[in-house]
């Protein structure tokens, strides 16, 4: 049993939808009609009257090209950070041409607002990014205080919420550009970037006319006249089938399963007598990153090999001392969490 922040374990609705014939993108009209209900329902999802487009891509995809969509040479960036792919963000603002200045925070707190107004207030910034949910830690944070103060400075807004989206509410108010992916609490394969585009950020990309392909948002917003490429059409009929789901399911009640879940992981690690990496009231209802310093390598392996459990170490400096269990999705499961955890004990009591 994988319980990992992603990609998620896919259910057999998704699975049998994976395995049909799958429609040619490039000659059947079916396929455009089936992306467009695709893009409608992760509208609902998103919770915004904004574009939403689908990129042929793993979530990694949707970072890259947010940065290379909207920056030019010598843009400065804001880039806003407590964890991995905060500070990911100032790596794709460099490699294209642009300045990031990067307002950062420990792993564990919340972003620091009055350090977003000090650097506002000194320099003008072209957009600025930031992390809804940092999947190595858990940690997730509210962003409507820092989007208010980019608000007040016409800033464009990019958002990383691969690993809430579907499993909590993400922000739309404010945020230009907002990421997604299907392998987190979609529950559906790895290879599709999802990427809610304001009017604002489709006149910026315009503007940046972007020399790339396969980075470049400006070809999908208009796919009347075909895709840039072969869209993934199996991947995209499995994503259609995991958004059917998750609407029938309606999204306030997925919402406060994937709450109580993550209440429940947690409560049973606290009998365990491990502690969060994080503070729980700052830890996303999608994944738990517990702390076992020093530990988390060896306790990785022994679940896997003596109870047949998968779970995810962190990432970076944070390697061997923290676990992750990623309650998304379908794995949002009271029993599949009792499972994980149950074997959590024998292996670390």
């Amino acid at each position: 049993m994988r319980l990992t922040p992603g990609p998620t374990a896919v259910p057999p609705r998704v699975r049998d939808r994976l395995a049909e014939p799958a429609l040619n993108p490039d000659v059947e009209p079916a396929f455009d009609d089936r992306y467009a209900d695709v893009c409608a329902a992760l509208q609902t999802v998103y919770g915004t009257d904004d574009d939403v487009v689908v990129l042929g891509g793993e979530g990694i995809l949707g970072l890259e090209a947010a940065i290379a969509s909207t920056i030019t040479p010598g843009d400065r960036v804001l880039c806003v950070s407590n964890g991995v792919y905060g500070d990911g963000f100032a790596d794709f603002v460099r490699q294209y041409d642009g300045e990031p200045t990067v307002v950062s925070a420990d792993y564990d707190e919340p972003l620091d607002v009055a350090a977003v107004e000090a650097a506002l207030a000194e320099h003008e910034f072209a957009a600025a990014t930031m992390v809804h949910c940092e999947t190595p830690t858990g940690v997730v944070t509210d962003l409507e205080p820092i989007l208010t103060k980019l608000a007040d400075h016409d800033v464009l807004t990019v958002v990383d919420a691969v690993s809430s989206l579907g499993g909590m509410p993400v922000p739309s108010d404010g945020v230009d550009i907002c990421l997604g992916a299907s392998q987190k609490a979609l529950s559906a394969p790895p290879g599709l970037t999802t990427v809610s585009v304001s009017e604002r950020a489709w006149d910026a990309v315009e503007a940046t006319d972007p020399a790339s392909l396969y980075t470049n948002l400006a070809p999908w917003r208009d796919v009347s006249d075909g895709f840039p490429y072969t869209h993934l059409s199996a991947l995209v009929a499995a994503l259609d089938e995991s958004l059917a789901m998750l609407l029938e399911e309606g999204l306030d009640t997925v919402y406060a399963r994937h709450e109580s879940v993550a209440a429940h992981c947690r409560e049973r690690a606290a009998e365990i007598g491990i502690d969060c990496y994080a503070d729980p009231a700052r830890s996303a209802p999608t994944v738990t990153a517990l702390s076992l310093p020093g530990e988390a390598a060896r306790v990785q392996r022994d679940l896997a090999d003596e109870h047949n459990v998968v779970l995810a170490t962190g990432l970076g400096d944070l390697a061997d001392d923290v676990l992750r269990v990623g309650h998304m999705g379908y794995n949002a499961d009271f029993d599949r969490v009792d499972r994980a955890m149950d074997a959590l004990a024998a292996v670390v009591g």
